[in-house]
C-alpha cells in the first residue's frame, strides 16, 4: 500500500518519517508565520531519510487565528496556538495531493498529548479517515502514534538524534523562539535523551 505522510518538520512528524517510511511527504505552507523554518527543517529530514518532498503552498492567513496566524485568538480557542479547523483543513489539502500521487494511506504525525485539542483525538482520526475514504480514491488516514508520547515515539522510531536537531516545532517563527508551546515540547522532549 502506497503511504503519504503529511510532514511539519517538527519532532512527531519526523519521527514518524523515520518509523513509517512513507513513499513520500507532504509539506504544507498555509500561510503559518514558522513556515519557512518547516520547510528547511523538512527538506533536510526527507534528504537524509531518503523520502521524496512534495510542497504545497496555499495562503490560509485570513482565516488563521492565534500564535501561527500571527493574530488574536478566538473568544473560544482552546489554546493560544489554535487555528480553526487546522488539521482538518491540513488533511484534506494533503489528501487531494497524496492520491494525485498515488497514495492509498495519508499518515499524521498526532501523538497522545495533542489530544487537548478535538482534531487530535482517535475520534476525530476515525471521523476524517471514513470521510475520505467514502470518497473517490478511497484515501484512508492514519495516525499510528496516537496512543504513544512524543518520547514513545522517538524510541519506537529509532531516530538519529541528531535528526531530532534538525526538527523545527516553532509556532511563531522561522527559527525558534524558544518560548511558545512549541518550543518548550521540542526542548522536553530533547531533555528526554539527555542531548
Amino acid at each position: 500500500m502506497s503511504k503519504a505522510l503529511l510532514l511539519s518538520g517538527g519532532i512527531d512528524s519526523t519521527a514518524l518519517a523515520a518509523w513509517q517510511r512513507p513513499d513520500f511527504a507532504i509539506l504544507i505552507d498555509y500561510g503559518q508565520l514558522p513556515a519557512q523554518g518547516e520547510l528547511r527543517a523538512s527538506r533536510i529530514i526527507t534528504k537524509e531519510l531518503n523520502i521524496p518532498l512534495h510542497f504545497i503552498r496555499i495562503d490560509c492567513s485570513s482565516i488563521g487565528s492565534g500564535m501561527l496566524s500571527g493574530n488574536e485568538k478566538l473568544s473560544f480557542s482552546p489554546s493560544i496556538e489554535w487555528w480553526p479547523y487546522r488539521n482538518q483543513l491540513l488533511i484534506s489539502l494533503a489528501g487531494s495531493k497524496a492520491i494525485s500521487e498515488g497514495a492509498e494511506e495519508l499518515l499524521i504525525g498526532t501523538v497522545k498529548t495533542d489530544g487537548f485539542h478535538v482534531d487530535g483525538t482517535k475520534p476525530f482520526v476515525d471521523s476524517i479517515s471514513s470521510l475520505m475514504s467514502m470518497q473517490e480514491g478511497a484515501l484512508k488516514v492514519n495516525a499510528p502514534a496516537i496512543e504513544m508520547t512524543s518520547g514513545e515515539l522517538v524510541r519506537m522510531a529509532n531516530v538519529n538524534l541528531e535528526l531530532l536537531g534538525w526538527t523545527h516545532s516553532c509556532h511563531q517563527a522561522e527559527w525558534a523562539c524558544g518560548i511558545c508551546p512549541g518550543c518548550m515540547k521540542h526542548l522536553s522532549v530533547i531533555k528526554e535523551f539527555n542531548v
